[in-house]
């Protein structure tokens, strides 16, 4: 079996205590997560987990059908890279006199669409937003420029296809509510 990026949306009720029940699925099978964004949705009381892992497909179909067990747990999917839109954000740190005197560093901001977030007298921070590889990629550039500060958030996602999903989640919120 082959070893394959996953990424893993579990819709649930906004419960406190979640995130650790979840956590301890992949736990218990050895399952290191690679990466986790938890938010709201567009419907109000539902949470969306987006867990990256890098697994055998047969251990992914296992994992989230012991999460879906899960009384809190509404829907879970599971989706390879192909199958889903997704971004992660990263800041960077670096001396602002680095920035403002060195051309080329200027180059390497632009060329990766760095946006400036704060400017003070000694570090400016940037973000930029994009895939793994080009966060690293961006990093490596950096790091000879005294990069002082990194880091980079969780990945966001939507599934491609899986708009049934959300219409009946927005009925049994229309009846929820009526």
């Amino acid at each position: 079996m082959n070893k394959q990026e996953y990424t893993i949306s579990v819709f649930t009720e906004n419960q406190v205590g979640l995130l650790t029940k979840i956590a301890m699925v992949f736990s218990r099978r050895g399952i290191n997560i690679d990466s986790l964004n938890v938010s709201p949705t567009e419907i109000e009381s539902i949470s969306r987990f987006t867990i990256v892992v890098n697994i055998e497909e047969e251990t992914v179909r296992k994992v989230s059908r012991q999460i879906q067990k899960l009384v809190e747990v509404i829907k879970v999917y599971y989706n390879t890279n192909e199958e889903i839109v997704w971004q992660e954000l990263a800041l960077f740190k670096l001396e602002t006199n680095v920035v403002s005197e060195k051309f080329y560093v200027e180059r390497i901001l632009r060329r990766y669409g760095a946006t400036i977030v704060s400017i003070r007298n000694d570090y400016t921070v940037f973000t930029i937003v994009g895939h793994h590889e080009e966060i690293g990629s961006f990093q490596e550039l950096l790091e000879p420029h005294g990069l002082i500060e990194f880091i980079r958030s969780g990945r966001v996602a939507v599934i491609k296809s899986n708009g049934a999903f959300h219409k009946k989640l927005g009925i049994l919120e229309k009846t929820a509510y009526q």
